[in-house]
């Protein structure tokens, strides 16, 4: 691979890992605590929508997010052709 080739790759790189830490923070920081109020006015069988994110909604969108990577780096990876066969 050749340098412009490999900033390219690890542009998409980082790009990928802050678009998806960003989605992580805002599930998990902003949903989670500084808008547990507001969002506690939707009810989820019983509970908050606000403590649902908080106890269990972070916690499943952690676990998506890890499945996008993996799914999205392969992608990049065949892009530039730095793929395991």
């Amino acid at each position: 691979m050749d340098n412009g080739n490999a900033a390219r790759y690890w542009k998409a790189n980082l790009t990928l890992v802050l678009v998806l830490l960003a989605i992580w923070f805002i599930v998990s920081y902003l949903f989670g605590i500084v808008l547990v109020e507001p969002l506690n006015q939707i009810r989820i069988g019983g509970a908050g929508l606000g403590f649902w994110f908080a106890q269990q909604g972070s916690i499943y969108t952690f676990v998506v997010l890890i499945f996008v990577y993996a799914l999205a780096m392969n992608a990049i990876d065949r892009k530039y052709d730095v793929h395991e066969d």
